[in-house]
């Protein structure tokens, strides 16, 4: 058992690769005969444990990437006490799974006496739509509106949903502000990278409203420490576990209904625009941008300001 043995030294758990069946057998040939069942009882017995395998290996896995990924929490964290000091919005977004609409299996599990029944496959020509939902978390007021849309996961489609939010709820909640933080992913329609989202936020949201945006990303692979998936999507996917969607007025109406103890409650928007793939600004329309990179790992981290 030695050579496939591996353990925690803090705990002093241990486990094995060796499933039960194959030290049954080897035990069997040394003499000793015991079956799969008993060897598990025994495993149990000597601190033995089934392991599952844990997503905690960064792929950015250098000195300096870890430098950068540290010093990039420290500074979000340090911009996000500077606007809240100041009065003014900060917001956490996202793009939560695409959900089939239909008799589809939804993760969970529910008090019920009968379960319900779903189709067996989750084909995507079965569904009547498939929803893309787009979700604003106002850190502060502890508000989420998710804005769920037919159509792709476009840039044009994220900024549409930030600049709806704004209109709706972040003016009217914050009448005084003429800055908005924006804490995002990496990648996705809303990525670092993504030329398409910067000149959407320049037109759609900067101009239009006269407000200086801050964008900060969180390093790649760190998506998880973003706040809204800890604050809003997790309460919705609980909220909705094992209910089909069958319709989009149903998952509009348990995004609705989500809330928690800590004073969360969410609305719901459903975006009936077409944001086709593939539209790409010209080479005079970014450089047209009144982007500012800040000095502090300036690709992760911008400002656009009006242009007038």
């Amino acid at each position: 058992m030695v050579p496939a043995t591996a353990g925690d030294p803090i705990t002093g758990l241990k486990w094995t690769r060796k499933t039960t069946v194959k030290v049954s057998k080897e035990l069997n040939k040394g003499g000793i005969e015991v079956c799969a069942r008993t060897v598990a009882r025994l495993l149990d017995d000597l601190d033995y444990s089934l392991r599952v395998n844990h997503k905690k290996l960064s792929t950015r896995g250098s000195a300096q990437a870890r430098s950068q990924r540290n010093e990039q929490f420290l500074y979000i964290q340090s911009m996000r006490e500077s606007f809240v000091r100041e009065g003014l919005p900060v917001i956490s977004i996202d793009t939560k799974k695409k959900e089939l609409i239909g008799c589809f299996k939804n993760p969970g599990a529910a008090w019920v006496r009968v379960p319900t029944p779903v189709r067996d496959h989750d084909f995507r020509s079965d569904a009547t739509d498939i929803t893309v939902p787009y979700g604003i978390l106002d850190i502060v007021a502890n508000r989420g509106h998710v804005f769920v849309g037919t159509s792709y996961d476009t840039p044009a489609f994220a900024v549409a949903s930030v600049a709806r939010w704004w209109k709706t709820e972040g003016s009217p909640r914050y009448p005084a502000a003429d800055k908005l933080l924006i804490l995002a992913d990496n990648g996705g329609s809303n990525g670092a990278r993504c030329r398409a989202w910067k000149h959407q936020l320049q037109v759609k949201l900067s101009d239009r409203h006269k407000l200086e945006v801050t964008v900060c990303h969180y390093p790649p692979g760190a998506s998880k420490w973003n706040p809204i998936e800890r604050r809003l999507f997790s309460h919705i996917s609980r909220n909705w576990a094992a209910e089909p969607l069958v319709n989009i007025d149903k998952m509009l109406n348990f995004i609705r209904t989500t809330k928690t103890e800590t004073g969360l409650r969410v609305r719901a928007t459903l975006m009936k625009g077409d944001y086709p793939k593939g539209v790409k600004p010209s080479v005079q329309q970014m450089a047209s941008l009144n982007s500012i990179a800040h000095k502090v790992l300036p690709t992760w981290n911008y400002t656009i300001a009006p242009t007038c």
